[in-house]
């Protein structure tokens, strides 16, 4: 079986067949059907934009870690933090045709679970989804003697998103979500996993490890969906895919956290063991402050099958690296994994994480946190937003504005 490796997170994806490089959104069409020239995986050189996302209507401004913490987290920054992840998703749906993990992606995989909450997502997002959906994967190229399809990253991602609104808005399975749940099996390599692209350092598509127990989260939230296959050749490489999963051997910590996150949507791949020892080292990577730093949760050189030299230069470059910082993404999640694996929230260090939260909101509403990977647009920041949000809910953190997300 072909082993993976867990990328760098909260780094910014480079591709050049998935168009989610750290860089703004381009209403320019000529400009962005232009031929890739860049090399995958190169650093570029900074161009800081001065928004972040920009469409008609919307405005967001460049993410930078100047940007003023709020004076006390509430309602009001709440608020701030959904305009901010809805106005990211709408931008990028009006001004790009991918789905893109670092945005959309998010929005729809993260964003419904809050619905109850935070009132309905938009919908314009997952009508893109819809529209965006090909008629078939495409056919394979072979990398490493395995079925790579260049569709994959976009397929998990939509089936995700589709698959968690399915869930939290209608409560029953839709004709699209049921075509993109099969169009991520057909993306599977014959041994079981997804292969991901080269050179991917962001969250939740990092490694074949990670983007397949993404495809696995997806196929467990759509309502009912598993149990209503019935073809044995689609049954058969489900199978395939969760024996994939079961005998994956972590090796480095973040990998035993995705493991913990697979635990929640399909227990039965996951050991008793795994579990244990997964919330063991979260509790050990806590920080004295109370959060959580990404970099912490893997030697630097084994993120990576292969890591870019300049990648490696930058991040060993940055003025922390012998004692990397809390970082918003890393907190977040490690809350949302304790809680999702049972501990209380009234845990000492999940009190911890959720203070360094609460106190690291920036005025816009988002949680600031540099790409590693080059200082540019920073999506790392929503990813930390989206993910940061999840966690306060899990602890009682947010309260319920449904009448007033309503009522505009």
């Amino acid at each position: 079986m072909r082993m993976s490796v867990a990328v760098v997170t909260s780094i910014i994806l480079a591709s050049v067949r998935f168009a989610v490089a750290d860089e703004p959104p381009k209403p320019d069409a000529a400009k962005a059907q232009a031929p890739a020239k860049r090399k995958v995986g190169a650093v570029r050189a900074a161009v800081k934009p001065a928004f972040q996302y920009k469409s008609d209507g919307i405005e967001v401004p460049a993410a930078t870690a100047d940007e003023p913490k709020v004076e006390k987290f509430g309602p009001e920054t709440i608020r701030s933090a959904v305009k901010y992840l809805n106005d990211g998703s709408l931008t990028w749906v009006r001004e790009k045709s991918c789905v893109a993990c670092h945005s959309t992606g998010v929005y729809l995989a993260e964003r419904p679970v809050l619905a109850s909450l935070l009132g309905p997502p938009a919908a314009e997002v997952r009508d893109q989804f819809v529209k965006s959906m090909p008629a078939d994967v495409g056919k394979p190229e072979i990398r490493n003697g395995s079925k790579y399809y260049g569709a994959s990253i976009q397929a998990v991602w939509r089936a995700l998103g589709l698959a968690t609104w399915d869930k939290y808005l209608t409560g029953k399975l839709s004709e699209p979500t049921d075509k993109a749940l099969r169009q991520v099996v057909d993306c599977m390599a014959d041994e079981g996993f997804i292969m991901t692209i080269a050179q991917v350092e962001i969250p939740y598509i990092t490694t074949d490890f990670e983007l397949t127990a993404q495809a696995a989260r997806a196929m467990a939230t759509a309502p009912g969906w598993l149990a209503s296959v019935k073809d044995d050749t689609t049954l058969k490489r489900i199978d395939t895919m969760k024996n994939y999963l079961r005998e994956h051997r972590p090796i480095n910590d973040y990998e035993r956290a995705v493991k913990l996150q697979l635990a929640t949507y399909m227990p039965d791949l996951v050991s008793k063991a795994e579990r244990e020892e997964a919330i063991a080292m979260l509790r050990k990577q806590q920080k004295a402050d109370g959060g959580w730093s990404t970099r912490n949760m893997s030697d630097l050189m084994k993120w990576h099958v292969k890591m870019d030299q300049k990648v490696i230069d930058m991040i060993r470059g940055e003025p922390d690296a012998a004692d990397p910082a809390s970082d918003p993404y890393m907190t977040a999640f490690a809350i949302v994994l304790m809680r999702e694996a049972g501990v209380p929230a009234e845990d000492p260090q999940i009190r911890k994480g959720i203070d360094w939260l609460k106190t690291n909101q920036r005025v816009t509403g988002r949680w600031w946190m540099k790409s590693l990977y080059r200082d540019t647009v920073h999506y790392s920041t929503y990813i930390s937003t989206a993910v940061a949000l999840r966690a306060l809910a899990l602890c009682g953190e947010i309260p319920n504005l449904t009448n007033e997300a309503k009522a505009d």
